[in-house]
Order: C-alpha cells, then sequence, then structure tokens
C-alpha cells in the first residue's frame, strides 16, 4: 500500500468515526460512544508517521478533527452529567415525600371520601371581599344535601370541618361527598373556591416524568405541586 494512500484511508476513518452518516449533534455523539480519546490519538499519530515530507498533509484537517472530538466527548460528559443530576432529584424527591407521610395536605377539590361513619373531613374556602353569609353545603353521591356548615365570612381562605353527621344529628354513612360553597356578594350569589384536606399515608414517585404524588384516603392521589398548604 502506498503511503498516500495509507494517509487518506487513516484519515477516512477519522472522519467517518467523528462524523458518521449524519452532521447532527446526535450522530457525531453516537460516533464518539465507539472511538475513544487513545483511538483518536492512535490515528492521528499514524497520519503524521505516514505522510510524505515533501508532501505534508494540511494541518487544518487536524485541527477540524480534534475540534470535533472535543465537541462530541463534550455532548457526552454532558450527558452523563443530566443522569447524575436526575438520580440526584429522584433520591432528594423521594426524601421530601416521605417526610410529609403522616401530614395533612390542603389542595383544591370538592370531593372527599368519608372513610367510616362518625369521621371527619376538613377543608377551606377562599371567600371574596364583601361577602356575607357563606355556607358549605355537603352533598352526598345521590344529589341530597345532607349537612350545612357556616363559615366565616372574612375575605379569604377560611377553614370548616363537617364532623361527618347529618343535620338530623345522626352519623352519614362512608362515602364521597361533594362540598359546595355559597355566599352572598351584595345582591348576587356566589360559588366561592373550595379546597379539601387530605391526610398523607404514602407517597409515589413518577421517574419518567420525575414529579411526586401524595396518596391520602381523603383525596386519592394529589399531585404534589397542587399541595396549597402542609400542616
Amino acid at each position: 500500500m502506498s503511503t498516500t494512500n495509507s494517509v487518506t484511508q487513516v484519515n477516512n476513518a477519522l472522519d467517518n468515526a467523528l462524523n458518521g452518516s449524519s452532521s447532527s449533534s446526535s450522530a457525531s455523539a453516537g460516533a464518539a460512544s465507539s472511538l475513544t480519546m487513545s483511538d483518536f490519538l492512535t490515528l492521528m499519530t499514524t497520519q503524521l508517521t505516514n505522510q510524505d515530507p515533501t508532501q505534508p498533509m494540511d494541518s487544518t484537517q487536524f485541527v477540524s478533527q480534534l475540534a470535533q472530538f472535543a465537541q462530541v466527548s463534550g455532548i457526552q460528559s454532558m450527558q452523563s452529567s443530566l443522569a447524575t443530576l436526575t438520580s440526584s432529584m429522584l433520591s432528594s424527591q423521594a426524601l421530601s415525600g416521605a417526610s410529609l407521610v403522616g401530614t395533612s395536605v390542603l389542595t383544591s377539590a370538592t370531593a372527599a371520601n368519608l372513610s367510616a361513619a362518625g369521621g371527619s373531613l376538613s377543608g377551606a374556602v377562599t371567600v371574596p371581599a364583601g361577602a356575607s353569609n357563606v355556607v358549605v353545603q355537603v352533598v352526598d353521591a345521590s344529589g341530597a344535601t345532607v349537612d350545612q356548615i357556616s363559615v366565616s365570612s372574612q375575605q379569604g381562605q377560611n377553614g370548616f370541618t363537617w364532623n361527618g353527621e347529618t343535620s338530623s344529628g345522626a352519623n352519614a354513612p362512608a362515602g364521597t361527598y361533594t362540598f359546595q360553597a355559597v355566599a352572598n356578594v351584595g345582591s348576587a350569589s356566589q360559588a366561592p373556591a373550595v379546597s379539601m384536606i387530605g391526610t398523607v399515608e404514602s407517597v409515589s414517585i413518577n421517574q419518567t416524568t420525575n414529579t411526586l404524588t401524595l396518596n391520602t384516603p381523603q383525596l386519592g392521589a394529589v399531585p404534589f405541586s397542587s399541595v396549597q398548604s402542609i400542616n
């Protein structure tokens, strides 16, 4: 094999390894995964060793190839760093989630599950300015209003607790109940926003979306991003 052909073949090997079949970053990163720094230096040294001293290869090719290798090598390092960061975030979320077990969280909701007769459910109403006679109606699964709770008319988020009894004083059966707020504002009636409280029994982490979910018996699965307050 002639010196010129050897240099040409080595040079082509370098170009193919660095560029692959595509000039995109992802293709270059794939090529770099099969070409180590040791391989690159070996190929480049072979180029220098076999070139014709009277007709040296263009030095700009070496500079260009070295720059390409540095670029794809940097992409690989960045991908590795991102993977490490994601793993650390998941671990941090797991620890944070574990510390929430046993706490009460407030989130936007209008329905909650009464797990047993004689239990209670709590929540809050966001009362608008100028409101009066604010009440929360407790509605069962059939659509019947079983009780009514008075709430402070002070502007802002005001809490309430339903003792689990009907308006007649009897214990309401276990089941899902809906809470609807009604407030008089001037001469009109409004329906302020209602939030409910749930007790965190466990937490779940979605490793695909990197999100934390709080599991409660009253509200079911609650996305951590929707939590308004933690007690």
